[in-house]
């Protein structure tokens, strides 16, 4: 398996997870931080690869996973040039529809898993899981609560670039574009109360295509709420539309880009269908990287078959899409995470 980006902080957690079923090539900028990675696990090598470097690639892999950015998609060309499975966790919403109409084009000949919605997919695994035992999806609310003290990686906080820019959703049915941050809310996220405002991310486009799903929205919380607030000021500020590009880059990450040494990762879905609501709330104590790993992997298991199911047919899929909804809770124990599931007594997303 080659892990494109594999020893960078969710590579990192992958290649650890991944690492008892498969031999693995990790690939990145520093071939030596790549290979002191490599000597701790069974079997892996290390090898450099620079996406902003014209020098080709090649490598003999069964599947390739994109755990870094590919703003060219030539990781996605690569795979689908090999003729070998490719999953990807890293694209923002117009990037994964880019990443769609090009594999439509390029018409591959094995499985293209685009997994990037929150969490290496895991929010919409969820999704689909509570929709299953609903009978359908006619909502889906996300609310998602940053941890502040957890660890992160750069490229986690590339998407504070599209905050000055407005975004399509779904709601009842319509398809309308909303601002970034807009929408605020309480929201209770197990035990904790949590300011969360709207935020562009890609379940929010796949839902109502495969769910049918006639409103799907994501929002995101920090842990502190004096936090959140101060990012609702810097947007009613106008900072994330007159303060774009490089020089204002370092201010708008430094709002969310603080990264700890570790925290939890929490976020909660309802679901909502025939007058029905059930409420996940998702907790991997190991943080938000691993959370994210474990969404790729379970990507990864599924583009390959290995997960039990057939393997989905080439071109494009989405992890909602899963032929095993009724597995995800269990999926996700195995790996760490929690999924507490209640029947919802009030409106989908209800504040707290």
């Amino acid at each position: 398996m080659l892990l494109v980006g594999g020893y960078g902080t969710v590579g990192t957690e992958l290649a650890r997870l991944a690492s008892p079923d498969w031999p693995l090539l990790l690939t990145g900028r520093s071939e030596q931080r790549g290979a002191a990675l490599a000597a701790q696990l069974d079997a892996a090598a290390a090898r450099r690869w620079d996406l902003a470097d014209p020098e080709p690639f090649t490598a003999a892999v069964r599947a390739v996973v994109g755990v870094v950015n590919d703003p060219d998609d030539r990781v996605l060309r690569a795979a689908v040039r090999a003729g070998v499975p490719y999953v990807d966790v890293t694209r923002w919403t117009a990037r994964l529809q880019r990443a769609a109409t090009l594999t439509a084009l390029l018409r591959p000949t094995a499985p293209v898993l685009l997994s990037s919605a929150w969490m290496g997919g895991v929010t919409s695994l969820v999704a689909a899981a509570l929709a299953e035992r609903l009978g359908g999806a006619e909502q889906v609310e996300t609310a998602i609560r940053w941890d502040l003290a957890d660890r992160a990686g750069a490229d986690s906080v590339e998407f504070m670039d599209r905050l000055g820019l407005d975004y399509e959703v779904v709601q009842d049915g319509l398809r309308r574009s909303v601002a970034p941050l807009s929408r605020p809310r309480t929201v209770r996220i197990g035990d904790t109360p949590t300011l969360v405002a709207g935020i562009d991310t890609p379940e929010q486009f796949t839902l109502p295509l495969t769910l049918g799903a006639t409103t799907a929205t994501t929002r995101i919380g920090f842990s502190s709420r004096s936090s959140t607030t101060a990012l609702l000021a810097a947007r009613r500020a106008g900072l994330f539309r007159w303060g774009r590009g490089e020089r204002w880059e370092p201010a708008r990450r430094a709002l969310l880009y603080s990264p700890g040494e570790g925290g939890t990762a929490r976020l909660r879905t309802d679901v909502g269908n025939g007058g029905r609501v059930l409420t996940a709330t998702v907790e991997d104590r190991a943080g938000q990287a691993h959370l994210t790993a474990v969404g790729a992997l379970l990507a990864l298991r599924r583009a390959l078959g290995a997960d039990g199911a057939p393997p989905p047919p080439a071109g494009v899929c989405f992890p909602e899409q899963t032929p095993v909804p009724e597995r995800v809770p269990a999926d996700l124990a195995a790996l760490g995470v929690t999924v507490a599931v209640a029947e919802g007594r009030r409106g989908v997303g209800a504040a707290a």
